[in-house]
């Protein structure tokens, strides 16, 4: 496919990544487009990495950042997980980005876990109010609502399994992949809630002003997942 070059177009695409699997997993899909990232995120002190082509750039922000970096035009493009889109959506409407593709990597799931020794179906057939422990309080208020079970939201940021443990919660929702930090922890996955990829995610006023720009390198991502999909299917 042929790309926009530097002496075509003189506008500046910036793509919004975050460290860590989803970075790692996207960059053989931007490859696909020309966009190779010149220097490590892991090794390097820039927030702002020059790629193989001069008309693209890569910002490294907080993953729960992407959205609204790219909503609000401080990138064109970004590469974010379902989940923090979801809570995302839920803060603002979610009319303020344009999600075109769905990559296909970083993928998971969003369950609800407990101990080992917590009989979670009996709680929830007997209406019991359950304290619920989670980074995603919208995913699980939603979830919680359509299965008519109450519960007291808590709020927590990190180390989730510690929260049935201490006692601060009787479940908790929380990313799982292998299922082993849980096992680890004694916990058990009791409910599936949302299995959660990584999303392509567009600034809507970007696509319009930039499209020149930006559809080829759209395009060629999305030609990318096509074997990815085929693979898993």
């Amino acid at each position: 496919m042929c790309l926009p070059s530097q002496t075509e177009s003189n506008t500046l695409i910036t793509l919004a990544l975050s460290k860590g699997r989803i970075f790692d997993e996207t960059l053989p899909l931007i490859e696909a487009a020309g966009i190779r990232v010149l220097e490590d995120p892991n090794t390097s002190r820039k927030l702002i990495l020059p790629t193989s082509r001069d008309d693209v750039q890569v910002v490294l922000v907080r993953a729960s950042d992407v959205p609204t970096y790219v909503a609000q035009g401080g990138a064109d493009l970004g590469v974010v997980g379902l989940d923090t889109l979801i809570e995302h959506q839920a803060e603002t409407g979610g009319n303020d980005l344009y999600q075109p593709i769905d990559l296909r990597i970083a993928q998971c799931r969003l369950s609800v876990a407990v101990r080992a020794d917590f009989d979670y179906d009996s709680a929830v057939q007997k209406g019991s109010r359950l304290r619920v422990a989670t980074k995603y309080v919208h995913a699980a208020r939603e979830f919680f609502a359509k299965k008519g079970v109450h519960v007291d939201l808590i709020k927590l940021y990190g180390s989730m399994e510690l929260a049935p443990l201490t006692g601060l919660a009787d479940a908790i929702v929380d990313l799982v992949s292998t299922g082993n930090t849980l096992k680890a922890n004694h916990l058990v996955e009791v409910d599936h809630i949302v299995d959660i990829s990584a999303r392509l995610v567009v600034n809507p006023a970007s696509l319009k002003l930039k499209r020149t720009a930006l559809q080829p390198i759209l395009s060629a991502i999305d030609q990318a997942v096509a074997p990815r999909l085929y693979t898993l299917s």
